[in-house]
């Protein structure tokens, strides 16, 4: 019987463990492996929008994949806790790689190798013999003055052989070549660490370590309590700072994933003047705030001016011109009731204010809307070019003004209209919010904008959702160029004693006095077809417009004679909507439409806006009627201590790949051999790279030094 014992497998010291650790963090498969996820993570950030709001990637992802989003912090990649991570390590990586062999490469770049063996030489791809008439002393010398006043670092070695005396002649040149590798990954690790002390690492470490928190309620900036505060001494931020003009700010806002952080200025920004200049067709061409800086410390007071591209610089703070907003301009907007029948009243607002409203909600009594002032915009540059409107009528679940301009913008080689820039006037921006909080946004121009439909239109837009973009109903301009005229219109559809004295009006310009029976059946043609577009029930249709016509028309007439009855139904439409506007002349005491191009362009934008003005989906609209603009400048405010790091890590990053795609590193060795009263000479070349280039400089060499070709 015999027994055998295996011995026990020992576990690896902890030495070992700390090398093979090393050994991993510092290979290159490591680093590439870390730059690949940082590549990946920086594609991410560039496609998904940064720092919105959570319900807007609900709305864009839905609630699984925006949850997914959010909680790993892929709203905000760059100030993530993994990303910044992943830094580090790549940090650590690189510099390990290059404390493990920047010695090694420094050593070789000061090494000749002239110790390298004879037979050495004939295993190179450069290689080359001949005689040479004098003493290998001589020679060496004479070789190595040459290769000296050719750039290269030259040293000579004496050996002793069999046959005497011999010398190796040992010359480098581009030694900056492993500079380059060098220098290629000490700026690695620069642009990293720069990115580190820039991004939000520091503010993070404030909030891990100390009492800081992100702020998540409202109010005003003086309310918030100092542990969402940041001192002035903040040695790195990034924020922004919104100053209206006559007004002073010195708190910059700080967005973080989970709210935001107030960032104390050692100074304060006054903005006296924003300024916008523009082009001949409206294009803004330069964006100026004049501001004043208050310092906080001296009390003394520096004008400046922030321009776009060019920033102001203030105790190592860059004050950057982001962009501007309102300031809290006053409008004056009159309510325009969409009947044409209702009280009209003006109201006055601040934009980002409000005021409460109470409309009569006919038997429920009274229903409460509050009028929301969003958006003033002074000037609107839009593309009037023939074709890049919509083609629809008046139906704003169709008519797109924006879509219409966005869908023919992109690359100047896939443009295939004509662009015709023009300023279209002031616009308001508003939301009725009803009792239940639902809300819809609005968007109406001040002044009637021609879009080349023969008559100037009333723009009014409106969308459910703010992802959506703003659908417009168009409201004719009459020949005073106002929207009572069309108003006017309305009001006589919905009063039936006027729709009957319109149509008998109709039926008596429109047949023979001396038949009757024709103008009889005319008018109850007539009648019907304006009851049903004005949404009489009791025509027996389904809704109004023209959409509840051709309901009609298709329950009760063949598919066959369908197109010629529509056409004679609109334009009976319009011979009766005409008639109708001629009644609401007369009892306004005015004079009767004159006959022309003008009105009958007003009569066919009419009929199709009254086709649509039902769907529209509030009872009034507010109409702009006076503004005083106040402007706000939106300024980027950063403190960047890694910049210069960043731009240090720049230079060298391309001095490192200059050097390493421009240098090659050569070597040259040439062995003297005594050899009766001359010497025998063996000559190689070894080049980092083998190019065309290293074998003609072998050739010339080797002519030069041995006389052989």
């Amino acid at each position: 019987m015999t027994a055998s014992a295996q011995a026990p497998r020992l576990a690896p010291a902890p030495s070992e463990r700390l090398r093979s650790a090393l050994e991993l963090l510092s290979s290159m498969r490591f680093a590439i492996a870390l730059l690949t996820v940082i590549c990946i993570a920086s594609v991410i950030g560039t496609i998904v929008k940064q720092h919105e709001p959570a319900v807007n990637y609900v709305n864009q992802f839905g609630p699984f994949w925006s949850q997914l989003f959010l909680s790993l912090k892929l709203n905000a990649v760059y100030s993530a806790w993994w990303f910044l991570l992943i830094l580090a390590f790549l940090v650590v990586s690189t510099s390990l790689c290059i404390a493990r062999n920047a010695p090694r490469f420094i050593a070789d770049m000061r090494n000749y190798k002239e110790n390298i063996r004879e037979q050495s030489l004939q295993a190179f791809h450069h290689r080359g013999q001949g005689a040479l008439p004098d003493a290998p002393a001589q020679a060496a010398r004479r070789i190595g003055q040459a290769l000296a006043g050719a750039g290269w670092k030259v040293r000579l070695q004496q050996r002793a052989t069999p046959k005497g005396e011999g010398w190796m002649v040992a010359a480098k040149a581009g030694a900056a070549n492993k500079i380059g590798y060098i220098a290629a990954h000490s700026a690695i690790v620069m642009v990293c660490l720069g990115g580190l002390l820039d991004g939000d690492l520091i503010v993070r470490a404030q909030m891990w370590l100390g009492d800081k928190a992100p702020y998540t309620g409202g109010g005003m900036i003086a309310d918030v309590p100092d542990r969402h505060r940041l001192a002035s001494t903040n040695p790195t931020f990034r924020g922004n700072l919104l100053v209206s003009e006559g007004t002073q700010s010195g708190t910059a806002i700080l967005s973080q994933s989970d709210g935001i952080l107030l960032q104390e200025l050692p100074f304060s920004i006054e903005l006296k003047k924003f300024v916008i200049e523009h082009y001949s067709t409206g294009m803004p061409k330069l964006f100026a705030s004049d501001i004043v800086i208050h310092d906080r410390q001296t009390g003394q007071a520096v004008p400046a001016r922030v321009e776009v591209n060019h920033p102001v610089s203030w105790r190592g703070i860059e004050i950057y011109q982001s962009s501007f907003d309102d300031g809290g301009s006053r409008v004056k907007l009159a309510a325009v009731p969409m009947d044409g029948s209702g009280k009209r009243f003006e109201v006055e607002g601040v934009i980002g204010g409000s005021t409460q409203l109470t409309r009569a909600a006919g038997q429920g009594g009274d229903d409460k809307l509050t009028l929301e002032y969003t958006a003033l915009r002074v000037i609107n540059v839009e593309n009037m070019a023939e074709g890049s409107g919509s083609g629809s009528g008046a139906d704003p679940r169709r008519v797109d003004l924006r879509d219409s301009i966005t869908a023919r913008l992109g690359a100047a080689d896939k443009t295939v209209t004509k662009k015709d820039l023009r300023n279209v006037g002031p616009s308001i921006t508003y939301k009725l919010r009803d009792a239940a909080g639902q809300a819809r946004e609005f968007h109406n121009y001040m002044l009637p904008v021609d879009l080349g439909e023969g008559v100037p239109l009333f723009l009014l837009g409106m969308r459910e959702n703010p992802s959506d973009a703003f659908r417009y109903l168009r409201v004719p301009a009459d020949a005073e160029g106002s929207m009572e005229g069309f108003l006017r219109l309305r009001a006589g559809l919905a009063d039936p004693a006027l729709r009957e004295e319109a149509v008998r009006r109709y039926a008596r310009n429109a047949t023979d006095p001396a038949r009757p029976e024709v103008a009889r059946q005319l008018v109850a043609s007539a009648s019907q077809a304006l009851a049903l577009f004005a949404g009489d029930a009791a025509a027996g249709g389904k809704g109004a417009g023209l959409a509840a016509v051709s309901e009609y028309l298709e329950a009760r007439v063949p598919e066959a004679e369908r197109s010629r009855a529509g056409e004679v139904v609109v334009r009976i439409l319009g011979g009766v909507l005409f008639e109708l506007a001629e009644l609401g002349r007369e009892r306004a005491g005015l004079k009767p439409l004159e006959p022309g191009e003008r009105t009958q362009a007003f009569m066919a934008q009419a009929l199709l806006a009254l086709g649509d003005v039902h769907l529209y989906p509030a009872p009034m609209t507010f109409e702009l009627k006076d503004f005083q603009q106040v402007q706000a400048s939106v300024f980027q405010v950063t403190r960047s201590p890694g910049r210069n790091v960043v731009y240090l890590g720049c230079a060298l990053l391309i001095a490192g790949i200059f050097a390493m795609l421009y240098i090659r590193e050569r070597r040259l060795w040439v062995w003297l051999a005594p050899s009766g009263s001359g010497s025998e000479a063996s000559m190689a070349l070894s080049s980092s790279r083998k190019t065309l280039e290293t074998d003609r400089e072998f050739d010339r060499l080797r002519t030069q030094l041995l006389g052989s070709p």
